[in-house]
Order: C-alpha cells, then sequence, then structure tokens
C-alpha cells in the first residue's frame, strides 16, 4: 500500500496495488449499471438474514447537501460517544470510502471479508445485483456484524426505489431537492420529489427545507404516509462570521460554528441539528451538537488544499453553483476556474452562474463513463465568458492553470477525484 494524499483530518487515501476478489467482483458488477427498484436488494438481504433491520439508522435523501449532512450527523453522534457508521456515495478516490466506521474508511481485508460473502450469496442464489445493491448490502452486514450502534444511510439515486430504501428508520432527511438523474427520476422538480419522498416511513419523522413547490410535494406525501413533516425555516439561520475554514450561524437562539466554509453549510447544519432532536435519545446527544459540528470534516466542499493554490469543490447543479459563486466571491474574489462535468448534469445552468467568477475558464473532461464532452462543455460557457480553454483531461487543465491567484476545481466527483490523483501523483 502507498499514501497518495492526506485528508484534512489527517486520515490517508491509500491505494491498493491489487484488489482483493470481493472488491475486484464488485466492481465487475458495474457493467450492469443504474437498476432503480427493491426486489434485487430485498432478496439479497434476505438471503443475509435481513442485517438493516439490526442497526439504528438516519436516512439522508436530496440533491444538494445530502453528503454534508450525513458527516455533520456522523461527527455530533460520534462525538456523543456512539459507535457510528455511515453509507454514503460517491466515492472519490477508492470504493472504501462509502463505508465508514468510527469515523474512519473500511479496510480492504474488512471489506473484502463481507464483499466474499455477498459475493458466495448471490452466486449461490443466482441473485443479480449491481454494484450499488451489493455494497448496500456489504454495508448492512458490516454494520450488523461490527457492532454497529446507530448508521447514517445516504441514497444513492432519488429515494423510493433506491437500493438504501429497505430500512425504518429514526428519522429521515429530505434535504434541497433539485433537477438530476432525469432519465430516472422524472423530468419536473415535482416528479423528483416524489422519488425523494419516498423514503418517508409511517410515524417516523422527516427534516426538510425546500422551497414551496417542493414542500406541496412532500406534505402531501407525509399525510398519505402518516409521518411529521418538519420543514425548517430558513430565515431564522443567520450567518455571523465566516473565515476560509468555517463558519459560525444562528439558529433559532442557539450559535454553532460549522467547521466548512460554505454558506450552504448553515441549511444542512440546521437539518443536522433538528434530525439528531428527533432521536430516541436526543436529549442525551444534544448536547454534543455543538461540539460535534465544530470538529466536522467535509473533504470537497470548498475545501482549500494546504500550501497550494486549489480550492476543490464537489458542485453539480445549479442551486449549488449559485451559492459557490456567491462564497467563493466572498471569501477569495475573482478565481481560475477549471471545471469538467458528467454529462447527465445541467451545464448550461451552471456555466451561466459560475461564468461570473472566473477571470478565465479551463474547460476538460473527468475520467468517467458519463464525462460530458469537453469542447460542448466549452461551448456553453462561450456564452457566458470570453476567456475560455479546453484541455483533454483535468490534469492537463490543471497543468496549465496559472498559480498566482485561486484556482477553483469544481463540477463533480470525478473532477474532484482527477485533481486529488493529480496533486498526489
Amino acid at each position: 500500500m502507498k499514501p497518495i494524499g492526506v485528508r484534512p483530518s489527517g486520515h490517508r487515501f491509500l491505494y491498493s496495488v491489487t484488489m482483493s476478489d470481493g472488491i475486484s467482483w464488485l466492481e465487475g458488477l458495474s457493467s450492469r449499471g443504474i437498476r432503480p427498484g427493491l426486489e434485487t436488494i430485498t432478496e439479497l438481504l434476505s438471503e443475509l438474514g435481513d442485517p438493516q433491520n439490526s442497526v439504528r439508522t438516519i436516512h439522508v435523501a436530496g440533491s444538494d447537501g445530502k453528503g454534508s449532512v450525513c458527516m455533520m450527523l456522523e461527527s455530533i453522534l460520534a462525538t456523543a460517544g456512539l459507535k457510528v457508521g455511515a453509507f454514503t456515495s460517491p466515492h472519490i478516490l477508492r470504493i472504501n470510502e462509502s463505508v465508514r466506521i468510527g469515523g474512519e474508511d473500511i479496510s480492504d481485508d474488512l471489506l473484502n471479508r463481507y464483499l466474499a460473502h455477498i459475493k458466495e450469496v448471490c452466486e449461490r442464489k443466482s441473485i443479480e445485483a449491481t454494484n450499488f445493491e451489493a455494497l448496500t448490502a456489504c454495508a448492512f452486514s458490516l454494520f450488523e456484524g461490527e457492532n454497529v450502534e446507530i448508521a447514517i444511510i445516504e441514497t444513492g439515486m432519488g429515494g423510493r426505489l433506491d437500493a438504501t430504501n429497505v430500512i425504518t428508520p429514526e428519522v429521515t432527511v429530505i434535504n434541497h431537492i433539485g433537477l438530476e438523474h432525469m432519465a430516472f427520476l422524472g423530468n419536473t422538480i415535482q416528479d423528483i420529489a416524489c422519488h425523494k419522498a419516498g423514503i418517508m416511513k409511517p410515524s417516523v419523522p422527516c427534516i426538510t427545507m425546500n422551497p414551496p413547490e417542493v414542500l406541496e410535494v412532500l406534505n402531501r406525501y407525509s399525510r398519505e404516509v402518516g409521518c411529521e413533516l418538519i420543514a425548517v425555516d430558513p430565515s431564522v439561520i443567520t450567518i455571523t462570521d465566516r473565515d476560509p475554514c468555517g463558519i459560525t450561524i444562528r439558529y433559532g437562539c442557539d450559535t454553532f460554528y460549522i467547521s466548512s466554509p460554505g454558506s450552504y453549510q448553515a441549511g444542512n447544519a440546521a437539518l443536522a441539528i433538528e434530525a439528531v432532536r428527533r432521536l430516541q435519545d436526543s436529549s442525551k446527544i444534544g448536547q454534543f451538537i455543538r461540539i460535534g459540528l465544530s470538529e466536522v470534516r467535509i473533504p470537497f466542499r470548498m475545501e482549500r488544499i494546504p500550501d497550494t493554490p486549489f480550492v476543490i469543490d464537489v458542485t453539480h447543479t445549479p442551486a449549488g453553483a449559485e451559492l459557490l459563486k456567491d462564497d467563493i466571491l466572498a471569501l477569495y474574489g475573482k478565481v481560475t476556474l477549471v471545471t469538467a462535468m458528467l454529462s447527465d448534469k445541467d451545464m448550461d445552468n451552471v456555466a451561466r452562474i459560475l461564468s461570473p467568477v472566473a477571470k478565465e475558464v479551463l474547460v476538460s473532461s473527468p475520467s468517467s463513463s458519463r464525462a460530458a464532452d469537453a469542447a460542448s462543455l466549452a461551448s456553453l460557457y462561450r456564452k457566458y465568458h470570453e476567456h475560455v480553454s479546453v484541455y483533454p483531461t483535468v490534469a492537463d487543465a490543471l497543468e496549465a492553470a496559472p498559480t498566482d491567484g485561486i484556482v477553483l476545481v469544481t463540477g463533480s466527483f470525478r473532477t474532484a477525484e482527477d485533481c486529488i490523483r493529480w496533486l498526489t501523483k
């Protein structure tokens, strides 16, 4: 194993030169693509003894910010002394990042051991699981087998038909909903909201913060399901101070410091706070909210890489781009923009929103089968900016970027991956 980078928390990303059988098998399942539905995951988990029913859970969905909410919850609960599991996606450098216990990525040995069992069951029972279904089953098995006390589960895509939607959580969270994955979730905000609303369960409180047209859908669904919907009012959240390392917010009558600099983290923190307040042991855990938020580490959300000019952010939606634009201008002024996106995103609106941030725009393609063509993305940016250049890869664009000022790298998780690999080559 050789170290190829360091997280802000000090944990190292490791890349294994030779992958073990279980992990190799999981990677091979990627060819099956995306297959929404609960039939296969339900059958697989049944064969495994339904491990998802053995652990307390919090279920988190949304288009923007769900990963940040998961990490905030993870930090708060760990600070409270609980053994916490987390299942999030997508990963940046390696699949182990998707399954964490006690704040640490799962080891190759442990991941391979559980995946080998999943593989054996799938082959013996002729269950044709997708990559995400197998990884979801593995996460639930790991959490049960390693005696996790509570797990934060992030949806992969949507909600109603997402493979994670086999749990009965103590609380659900539906973060901001925008246009995404329209080939699977529908062409309108209302269609997509219906999918996200599918994680609601009878008598399980749901926390959300969304615009009126989305709240209308969520309210209707909550009444049908029979659960309380708690809508956080953004007007009661105020950012009172900020710096490149974090923000201080006033929420209700309380003040909190969040060790992540994006203004959008204020809303994410409010959702995490309300989720903790709905847990069955909230009276014990609530006292750890403040310290948990002050110590949370959220990689690649306006993350300034030490001793470099680079700021990395994984924003890929218009709503996220709006907030990123305001934050970058407030903290750094105009920057060099290095961007690469996936083809199923709203590239035109992201380009329109981010162009005013840029002195110049360096466009490329991320390392992904879903990568948007660099020339096509560049043509969109040229509608809004005079200085746009095209490079074959993210690494090429980074090599060409001037280093006498801040360089913002954004567009997708895969763009962040390419940047980190280039920085640590």
